[in-house]
């Protein structure tokens, strides 16, 4: 009887074995099954869609639950995303999904573009829930005791974007085509990036309202009468104009006054009738350099002769009417290899969420030149030389097995000359890229692109 009850025993014991084995058989099994009931685009307002990880839940290239859905970056991945000090590590939620048995789930991007995917959300669509939650990327900040008379302290390494970099998705930076050296600046907003605590202030070009955004103001106006921080810089009050200190700068086309401006120095032996040599204004600027920086939007000096310019007098720069070219990038060729792409690249115009592409100051400013003029083949050597070899792309792509992806552009000088030749300044020019795709995902890089047509 013993032996018969312990025989009993280890069958019931196999059998509960395999009643177990076929229960999670049977739940992979219905989860294998969950399907897509709807996919719509959130329409809400941008700021009200960027997110957060919570570092609860992974990031999967289709809803979690859907069959084929790969895994884009880990739990541990999202959980330090949750905890990073860094801006690029935000997302912005653009689609939500529910599945059939009531899961949500919000397709995402991180602000810096490396990851996007499906994460879970909970069981409404009316919040975040799960894998993310609400961010607010930035907050308001204490403005200035100052507002006004700003200046750019070098565009190139700090210039103006549509908001602080990475606190919006695909914030991008404001052309300063058409900005002049001399420009004031007033600022109207203040912020501080949320995640790194760095300040931002909103500034608007005086002699030019269309030229506004965000810039990098280090530790902000701090009530110093002349002082650089971050992106900005705060010169001296320039002294009232009267016959002993400034020079009238009137500037003609033609024999016809196009424009005039006001040299003002600040050398203390200034008199009138005195002969202005090297004497320099608040900004540090000679005469011939104030004059230069000064011409008219539209015009470019013909020559700046200072010799014999004197204070309560007036000096004379004839000017002819200029056009700036740009340079439209376009992508003449595709090799993606055996890599199999969603969306890859086609051939055609390069845009600038693209790749970081560089242009050398020489070469930018061989693009300015008299209005209607051909421009030359040794200039337009001088302009294909202002490239490099080669760029890295901005944007990542995804094979169809989840790997990420970028382009690298080779900047293809050999038909440069012949491409351009007979065009003229103010119209386009047109530079030609092969591209080439390549593992790993891309990194973000910010660059001057105002000559980009």
């Amino acid at each position: 009887m013993q032996k018969s009850l312990k025989n009993s025993l280890y069958l019931g014991l196999a059998v509960l074995s395999l009643g177990t084995v076929t229960v999670i058989n049977t739940t992979a099994n219905a989860a294998s099954k969950a399907k897509v009931t709807s996919d719509v685009t959130l329409k809400t307002a941008a700021e009200t869609r960027n997110v957060e990880a919570t570092g609860t839940n992974a990031l999967y290239s289709k809803p979690g639950t859907v069959k084929g859905a790969k895994r884009v970056a880990s739990k541990t991945t999202m959980k330090k995303m949750a905890n990073s000090k860094k801006s690029a590590d935000y997302f912005r939620a653009y689609r939500v999904a529910q599945t059939n048995r009531g899961t949500v789930y919000y397709k995402v991007v991180s602000m810096d573009g490396k990851y996007r995917g499906y994460i879970y959300g909970g069981k409404s669509t009316d919040t975040y829930a799960g894998g993310i939650q609400s961010a607010e990327t930035t907050k308001t900040a204490t403005m200035p005791t100052k507002t006004t008379g700003y200046h750019l302290a070098n565009a190139n390494k700090n210039g103006l974007w549509t908001a602080p970099k990475n606190t919006q998705y695909k914030a991008k930076s404001i052309s300063l085509y058409s900005a002049n050296k001399t420009d004031t600046f007033t600022v109207s907003k203040a912020e501080t990036k949320t995640r790194e605590g760095s300040l931002y202030y909103y500034v608007t070009d005086n002699q030019n309202s269309s030229i506004a955004g965000w810039i990098y103001a280090g530790k902000g106006y701090q009530g110093a009468s002349s002082t650089t921080f971050g992106g900005l810089t705060v010169n001296l009050a320039e002294p009232a104009a009267t016959n002993d200190d400034s020079v009238n700068v009137v500037y003609r086309n033609n024999g016809s006054q196009v424009g005039n401006a006001t040299f003002i120095t600040v050398a203390k032996d200034a008199k009138a009738g005195k002969t202005v040599t090297t004497d320099k204004n608040t900004a540090g600027d000679s005469l011939a350099d104030f004059a230069t920086k000064s011409v008219p939007t539209g015009y470019k000096a013909a020559k700046v002769d200072t010799t014999n310019a004197t204070y309560g007098n007036t000096l004379y720069v004839d000017v002819t009417a200029a056009a700036t070219s740009k340079v439209a990038l376009n992508v003449e060729s595709v090799d993606n290899g055996s890599y199999k792409v969603t969306n890859p690249l086609a051939i055609g115009s390069l845009s600038s969420n693209e790749a970081a592409v560089t242009l050398g100051d020489t070469a930018i400013t061989a693009l300015t030149g008299d209005k209607g003029e051909v421009i030359k083949d040794t200039v337009l050597t001088t302009i294909a030389n202002g490239f490099s070899k080669t760029y890295q792309g901005t944007k990542t792509y995804y094979t169809s097995d989840s790997k990420a992806m970028h382009y690298v552009f080779t900047f293809d000088a050999s038909h440069f000359n012949s491409d351009n030749r007979n065009v003229t300044y103010g119209n386009n020019l047109t530079a030609q890229f092969t591209a080439k795709l390549v593992p790993n995902a891309a990194s973000s890089n910010t660059v001057d692109n105002s000559w980009w047509a």
